[in-house]
């Protein structure tokens, strides 16, 4: 077999590198950096930082560290939608994405892994608002470029996509699509030939589909999913999730609206998603009406559909962040302008903190 042999390899003009020249790595600034798309292995020097760093996938840390950040666990909740009027679908939930004890996320995905941040950065944290009545959108929830999400609105005829979908309207139009690992879709509506008996599809939730409708009854908005990254008495403590027994459920689905039960019976309305979706409004010609409810805020639940024609549905819940890390990995800096939280919660071992307003920095030390 041929070989090539050399003893130096050198450039044969000022722009190519020779084997014998310093390797250099490209240069940002700490901001320059963090608006890069990065994907895994990729390198750069922090001039901000004086670091060489590597990106793990998630986020950046210092080259050649044994520790090279602090993990940080999340559970992110966008904003959920509004629901629809007249005979309307009830609102999808916000996208739900978490990553504590190995829990599913949201639309049955596998939990994703603890977010690694490097100490004395600054990371930026938004909560989504609810979205309004009559089909408002909610907003994404983010956290260190970790971003879920905001319901999907249900809408005059098709809901829209979302972190979960909306429910369709009257005369079977079809509920919106999830997103991929947020959340499940909208309900359809039913296809009733005269208006008494129409009724739209629930909204999607976190942890499942929402309803479709059928004649006559409204459809349920989809269930929410559960994450223990704070337990039950702590969330009622801090009011964000719905409690049920032990568990916390968040982001479900909007109930669908009725118009004109037969026979009457508000036992026929559209229930809400576990998780903060809203019950669906009815319109009962026997006059046994129920006005459709708002997501609940600090859940991304949902708003309810309405029954009356041209009355205002229910508004979307807004979402949380919540974040968790060994009390002995890091301490979190206290200046979080803009952001509206607990403070800086003990659990244990660990420590966490509530995010249910607002955007702003924060950093770890």
């Amino acid at each position: 077999m041929s070989e090539l042999k050399t003893n130096k390899i050198q450039t044969n003009d000022g722009n190519n590198v020779a084997l014998s020249d310093p390797l250099r790595l490209k240069n940002y600034t700490t901001s320059q950096k963090n608006g890069l798309t990065a994907v895994a292995g990729d390198m750069v020097f922090d001039t901000d930082l004086g670091k060489a760093q590597i990106h793990n996938g998630s986020s950046w840390g210092d080259l050649g560290e044994t520790d090279r950040g602090i993990d940080v666990d999340f559970l992110v909740i966008a904003g959920g939608a509004g629901g629809y009027h007249s005979y309307g679908g009830g609102g999808g939930a916000g996208g739900f994405r978490a990553s504590w004890n190995n829990e599913t996320s949201g639309g049955g995905a596998s939990s994703e892994t603890a977010h690694i941040l490097a100490g004395s950065q600054s990371y930026t944290v938004t909560v989504g608002g609810g979205g309004g009545v009559n089909g408002g959108t909610g907003n994404n929830s983010s956290f260190a470029g970790i971003e879920s999400t905001r319901g999907g609105a249900a809408d005059s005829n098709a809901g829209n996509d979302g972190g979960s979908g909306g429910g369709g309207r009257w005369v079977s139009n079809a509920g919106g699509s999830g997103t991929t690992g947020q959340g499940y879709a909208g309900g359809a509506g039913n296809g009733a030939s005269s208006n008494d008996g129409l009724s739209g599809g629930g909204g999607g939730g976190a942890g499942g589909a929402g309803s479709t409708s059928n004649a006559g009854y409204g459809a349920h908005g989809g269930i929410g999913a559960i994450s223990s990254i704070i337990t039950s008495s702590q969330a009622t403590t801090h009011s964000v999730g719905e409690v049920s027994g032990s568990d916390v459920y968040y982001a479900g689905g909007g109930g669908g609206g009725l118009y004109r039960p037969d026979p009457p019976s508000t036992g026929r309305k559209g229930v809400g998603g576990t998780g903060g979706g809203g019950n669906g409004g009815i319109n009962s010609a026997a006059g046994n009406n129920l006005s459709p409810e708002n997501g609940t805020a600090n859940t991304g639940g949902g708003g309810g559909g309405q029954g009356n024609a041209n009355s205002n549905s229910g508004a979307g819940g807004s979402g949380v962040v919540i974040l968790k890390w060994l009390t002995a990995d890091a301490t979190l800096g206290a200046t979080r302008t803009g952001l509206t939280d607990t403070d800086v919660q003990t659990d244990g071992s660990y420590s966490y903190i509530v995010f249910t307003a607002g955007t702003g920095d924060i950093t770890f030390s």
